[in-house]
């Protein structure tokens, strides 16, 4: 209901392996240097400790662009490109991508940021619904990913809404138990990676009973994580997000959680039909850039989860969940301050 995700998870096993071994070749080739960035560097190592992808759909944007000669929209879609953001793992090989971009982001002396977001009835059958097929699927799929994670560093942003569904009465009550079981696991399963942070997605501002995840949140292993991820693909803004984690903080035994700034940047669209006010809103802007100099002892970072200029869904003249929307992109680069 409050937000559809980015359809890397949707995407076919043949493109996830290229854009994986392009961007371990690139990565190789990019600077790991703590420089300012060009678009596919990377971002001061104190500042932003997070992997960009120099292959990402925003880098290549910009570089299609510059090839017919339009550096004003090269520029603006830089501003994306430049940034570190999430690494939506697939469900065809998520072995291979996550060592793909893990080794990728190690040889870049960065961090990689990867999002888990293939529970089973995922997005209770809207834009991004889907999902593995079933639990024990789902089991293997995340094993497999952790295996891919090996020992290098990675922060996991766990199974977006998953939890807030669950509340909301969007996913149905015979599937309750088998998530909570799921989620738990998937927490466990990735705490044993010596290196990995692992922060479970905890809806967001706009979501206007947050007493009432306190207890989900438990018994999806909150305890075990390292925190939660308010936020993620919405566009409620920073100071709000910031006080409804703490609210959650303080009933979760003072967990730590990170903030999704990626569209942030004009708060929340608050016309027309609030029931789509999440899915490809116009006039947003890019919020503040991925780090972790927070300036809160809470929050451990603002983080790019999803992926600016990634469709909401088939709505007021978007593609598809997850497909590359360029018209939105630049729309989000023009209107950040």
């Amino acid at each position: 209901m409050y937000g559809s995700y980015s359809g890397r998870a949707r995407r076919g096993a043949a493109a996830a392996g290229a854009a994986v071994g392009t961007a371990l070749l690139l990565a190789a080739c990019s600077s790991g240097g703590d420089d300012r960035p060009s678009s596919g560097a990377q971002q001061p190592k104190g500042t932003a400790p997070f992997w960009v992808n120099p292959d990402g759909r925003a880098a290549q944007q910009a570089a299609a662009y510059r090839e017919d000669g339009d550096d004003e929209n090269a520029g603006l879609i830089g501003k994306i490109a430049e940034q570190p953001v999430g690494e939506w793992i697939g469900p065809d090989d998520p072995e291979a991508e996550a060592k793909g971009f893990t080794e990728a982001a190690g040889k870049a002396g960065r961090d990689a940021l990867l999002v888990l977001y293939n529970i089973p009835h995922r997005d209770c059958g809207q834009f991004s619904k889907g999902g593995a097929a079933d639990g024990n699927a789902y089991r293997e799929w995340v094993d497999k990913v952790a295996r891919g994670i090996g020992d290098r560093r990675a922060t996991v942003v766990l199974e977006p809404d998953a939890v807030l569904h669950l509340v909301d009465g969007c996913t149905p009550g015979e599937f309750h138990e088998e998530r909570y079981d799921l989620l738990k696991g998937a927490v466990e399963r990735l705490k044993q990676q010596p290196a990995t942070k692992v922060y479970l997605d905890a809806g967001n501002a706009g979501w206007s009973q947050p007493d009432s995840l306190f207890e989900p949140l438990r018994r999806a292993g909150i305890d075990r994580a390292d925190g939660f991820a308010v936020n993620v693909s919405n566009f409620q803004t920073t100071e709000a997000s910031k006080d409804f984690g703490r609210r959650l903080s303080a009933k979760v035994g003072s967990k730590h959680f990170v903030i999704d700034t990626s569209r942030n940047g004009n708060g929340p669209y608050t016309e027309g039909d609030p029931k789509e006010n999440w899915c490809n809103p116009p006039g947003r802007a890019l919020g503040e850039p991925p780090t972790t100099r927070t300036g809160d002892p809470l929050v451990d970072a603002y983080l790019w989860v999803k992926r600016p200029g990634e469709s909401d869904g088939d709505c007021k003249g978007g593609p598809k969940a997850g497909d590359w929307y360029p018209e939105y992109a630049l729309e989000l680069a023009r209107n950040t301050k």
